[in-house]
């Protein structure tokens, strides 16, 4: 890929998580001549001061799309992380003209009325039991994969925070019907037991639009592989 073809990546980060959880990668797409946008959505990271009960993922996709606006940002290369992968959809679907690509990093891929519990079934009851035994609106943080390092352990347990849990139950709203523009899925294959996102491999696979890639890393490569993820990135903008 030549030097000079810089690139815009816009990152909809996962849940529970915020921009800060890039860090790593922000000095790897410096290297590469890249700019990297790494907002952090209501309720969440530095903003959980404004965290409330109706927080929902509508909120998150306007926050995206507030930031593409006062930013001007365009030709992007829109990155969904996990929950992100929700918000990026929702992101896309709104302003078409602004995104060049879209590729979903171990993300829900939801189609036109569906919510992430709709997308993680099994899921459900274990996150609503969770949020009632907290304050009875959000969900506290999943644990981080086995082969997280314990100095990232620690960074990220003392930065994420408890997840609104409408924004788990609300069901995405797209505006002009389902996305054509060019899509790329990350399948992260190690240490995934429950299998979550191998369902929307399927779609990559067979749907027109797509493209498939898989890294050797658990779920969150921006955080325990951050130099195989560049280096995937750079492959699949290129």
């Amino acid at each position: 890929m030549p030097q000079n073809a810089s690139k815009t990546f816009l990152v909809c980060h996962g849940a529970w998580s915020a921009g800060w959880a890039w860090k790593k990668i922000h000095p790897l797409m410096q290297a590469a001549g890249h700019r990297l946008v790494t907002p952090s959505y209501t309720g969440l990271g530095e903003r959980s001061h404004l965290a409330h009960p109706a927080i929902d993922l509508e909120a998150h996709i306007q926050d995206m799309l507030n930031v593409i606006k006062y930013e001007d940002l365009r030709d992007i290369v829109l990155i969904g992380h996990s929950y992100g992968g929700m918000v990026a959809t929702g992101v896309a679907d709104r302003i078409r003209d602004r995104v060049t690509q879209l590729i979903y990093l171990d993300a829900f891929v939801p189609r036109d009325g569906q919510s992430l519990f709709d997308l993680n079934e099994v899921a459900i009851a274990k996150m609503r039991e969770a949020a009632h035994d907290a304050d009875g609106w959000r969900i506290p943080p999943m644990p981080t994969p086995p082969d997280t390092s314990a100095a990232d352990v620690e960074w990220l347990m003392e930065r994420r925070v408890n997840m609104p849990i409408k924004c788990f139950e609300q069901k995405l709203r797209l505006h002009n019907g389902e996305l054509t523009l060019p899509r790329s899925y990350i399948y992260a294959t190690r240490i995934t037991p429950a299998d979550t996102f191998g369902q929307f491999t399927a779609r990559a696979k067979s749907e027109a639009g797509w493209r498939y890639f898989e890294i050797d890393a658990s779920h969150a490569p921006n955080v325990t592989a951050p130099e195989a993820l560049m280096t995937l990135l750079e492959k699949i903008v290129g």
